[in-house]
Parts: structure tokens; C-alpha cells; sequence
């Protein structure tokens, strides 16, 4: 069986509520492949946090120390490295070099897409996010900014109907309850990115295990602090709880940023 999708990550821009972003991300990987949870791993980029892919050296999901976030994921058909292209993973190290979300994005734009296999990046701070799309025939990396609202981003284009995990969920998103990182309510969307039933094919769920030994290996839920709350007088640092698993059955605990 061919697998297509390759990670979700979920994103809601609310730019004048005290926390702007909120971002959900599930990461769908043969689930062999040896990882090492968020953390700080490279020592020449220490005020980045995020997951290390042991056999690549990169990372699915970061966020440095200036509020800074950046997910990465493989478009459709193309899983997998190829013969003379670079890691993916790299890119979402690399986005993370930049101190706003804007920079980032015309940095990550500019570098050369014969160098990579397709995907998508979303970049994000508290006060803008970017799309970063690069398909199978395009010429060059194209930039999009992520409009208020809910956004759903799988191997396919922003809250694509046509892709079934889209389809299936984006409805159940926008019906949701939003996370509440002041009170530690993060039920919903938890429930979600652990969600097993699709129309279709079981790949088309949230979560997923193939007999091939594919599937969702961990999941994140992140919100982002406004400048305001940031900068305030309790100076609110950004929220990361971590799935070191399946999310309907793996606890999300504080990543230690």
C-alpha cells in the first residue's frame, strides 16, 4: 500500500487573544525510526528545543528562545529520502536560526528547492505564521502567511478537502473547544489528535498504526504567548506538552523549555 500522509500539524491564529497561537502536531513515521523527545540537542543552536530524529540528525518540531515555532512535513508522494537530496529535518532547524516568524520565512523561501524533496513548513511566533510549500514540479519554494482561524496542514495544501484526513477532522476542530493554557484544559484537542475512526482508510484517522509498522509516534500541543503576556509582569513562557507516543494512549507532559 502506497502511504501518503506523513504528519498533521493543526493551527489556530487568534492575533488578539492573550495566547495567539495554538498549534497541535501529529507526527506519522515508521515507528522503528529512533528518536530522542524534545530537548536541547545541538550545541551549536542552544536556545532551540525540539525533537531529534537520531538517524537524520533534524528535527519533525522546534521552538527557540525567542518564541519562535516550525513544524515540518512531507508532501504528498514523497516519503522517504532520495539520492542527493538533503534531510527535510533540517529545515525546521533552520527556520529556528531566525528570531521572528517573518525572517524566517523569507530566509527558508530563498534557499534552493532542487536541494529538498517537496514539503511543507509552517512557522510561526506570536504574531504572524507561514506556509512554506514546495511541490514535485514547482521551480521555486512559495510562501504563504496562515490567515486567522483554524488551519489543518497534512501532505497536501492548507485545509485541502480532497485529502480525507482533512476532511474528516478540520469540521471537528472548528467545533471545538479551543486549549486553555491557563488552566491546563487541553481536552478536546487532545482527544482529537488521538482520534482513531476516518471514513476511508484507517491512515485517514488522526492516529494510526499500519501492519508495516507506520504510524503516529508522538504528538505536541503548543501554545504561544502574546507580546503582551510574554512580556508582562509574570512573563509567560510559551506552553509545549509532548506525547512521547500514540496520543489516545501516551500522557502529554511539559517539555522543559
Amino acid at each position: 500500500m502506497l502511504i501518503e500522509p506523513m504528519c498533521t500539524v493543526v493551527i489556530l491564529r487568534r492575533p488578539e487573544h492573550p495566547w495567539p497561537i495554538i498549534m497541535g502536531a501529529n507526527r506519522d513515521e515508521m515507528l522503528s525510526r529512533p528518536w530522542t523527545p524534545p530537548g536541547r540537542h545541538w550545541s551549536d543552536r542552544a536556545d532551540v528545543v525540539a525533537g531529534r530524529d537520531d538517524l537524520a540528525g533534524g528535527t519533525w518540531m522546534g521552538l527557540n528562545d525567542s518564541g519562535l515555532a516550525a513544524c515540518i512535513l512531507n508532501r504528498h508522494g514523497s516519503l522517504g529520502p532520495a539520492p542527493g537530496k538533503r534531510s527535510r529535518g533540517e529545515l525546521v532547524l533552520e527556520a529556528l536560526d531566525h528570531a521572528d516568524a517573518r525572517a524566517s520565512a523569507k530566509a527558508l523561501a530563498d534557499i534552493n528547492p532542487e536541494a529538498y524533496r517537496p514539503f511543507n513548513l509552517v512557522i510561526t511566533d506570536n504574531t504572524e505564521a507561514w506556509w512554506l510549500s514546495l511541490t514535485a514540479d514547482a521551480e521555486a519554494i512559495t510562501a504563504f502567511p496562515i490567515p486567522t482561524g483554524l488551519s489543518v496542514f497534512t501532505a497536501h495544501d492548507r485545509n485541502d478537502l480532497s485529502d480525507l484526513r482533512i476532511a474528516n477532522y478540520l469540521p471537528s476542530f472548528e467545533a471545538a473547544q479551543p486549549p486553555n493554557p491557563e488552566t491546563g484544559n487541553w481536552t478536546e484537542w487532545r482527544g482529537l489528535l488521538g482520534a482513531t475512526k476516518s471514513q476511508g482508510s484507517a491512515i485517514n484517522a488522526m492516529s494510526f498504526r499500519m501492519d508495516n509498522g507506520f504510524g503516529t509516534s508522538s504528538s505536541s500541543l503548543l501554545a504561544l504567548p502574546s507580546v503582551e503576556t510574554a512580556h508582562g509582569p509574570d512573563k509567560i513562557r510559551p506552553v509545549w506538552l509532548f506525547a512521547p507516543g500514540p496520543p489516545e494512549s501516551s500522557k502529554f507532559t511539559p517539555v522543559d523549555i
